[in-house]
């Protein structure tokens, strides 16, 4: 297994393609769970977790299943179905052992199910024909970019709640604003990825 493959595919991720900031996937719960760091971080572990697993499950699945059968049609059904069920046993978890937790992610957290972020990661990992470790860390990765623009982001929130800004900036424009802002930052990575090995 080339290691440098796997580098390339964690630092691209989560700096250079990250899948909020420059794919513009997940901006649902991005915007709406930034409001507070709590949030923010039980929202972007909940990610990462669907994410790794909907991975280790669906690779597998059109890889010996769909792609076998000729079957490959149904990607998007099956894939759709496999994340629902994960996010469904995430929020039952949550809902029994960390009560607090599934209150302040409220709405987003069944969400999660529509999610286009995590959906993206498994279609990309097909399309990509990343072998299963290529597309487990591809998974972890993206989940850690969303985690990392999550963290950042609600910081920026948290640090422009406390602002007196003009009128015309005040609520939903202040914080494209700095989303745009935060995406512009990330964008300065690109080229990163590809030139780190030589």
């Amino acid at each position: 297994m080339d290691y440098k493959i796997l580098i390339t595919i964690i630092i691209s991720t989560v700096l250079v393609n990250n899948y909020v900031l420059q794919r513009f996937l997940g901006v649902c719960p991005f915007l709406g769970v930034s409001k507070e760091q709590k949030g923010a971080i039980g929202m972007s572990a909940a990610v990462i977790f669907v994410m790794i697993l909907a991975t280790a499950v669906t690779w597998p699945i059109n890889k010996y299943l769909l792609q076998k059968n000729n079957l490959d049609y149904l990607q998007i059904i099956v894939f759709i179905l496999v994340i629902a069920t994960l996010v469904q046993f995430v929020e039952i978890v949550l809902k029994r052992f960390i009560p607090s937790l599934y209150k302040t992610l409220g709405v987003y957290l069944p969400l999660m199910t529509t999610n286009c972020a995590i959906f993206a990661v498994t279609m990309v990992n097909i399309e990509e024909g990343y072998s299963y470790a290529e597309s487990l860390v591809n998974a972890f990765g993206s989940g850690f970019g969303f985690f990392l623009a999550m963290v950042i982001f609600s910081s920026i929130r948290v640090h422009t709640e406390n602002t007196d800004p003009p009128q015309a900036f005040k609520g939903l424009p202040l914080i494209l604003i700095s989303a745009a802002i935060l995406s512009f930052a990330f964008y300065g990575f690109a080229g990163v990825a590809e030139n780190l090995f030589r």
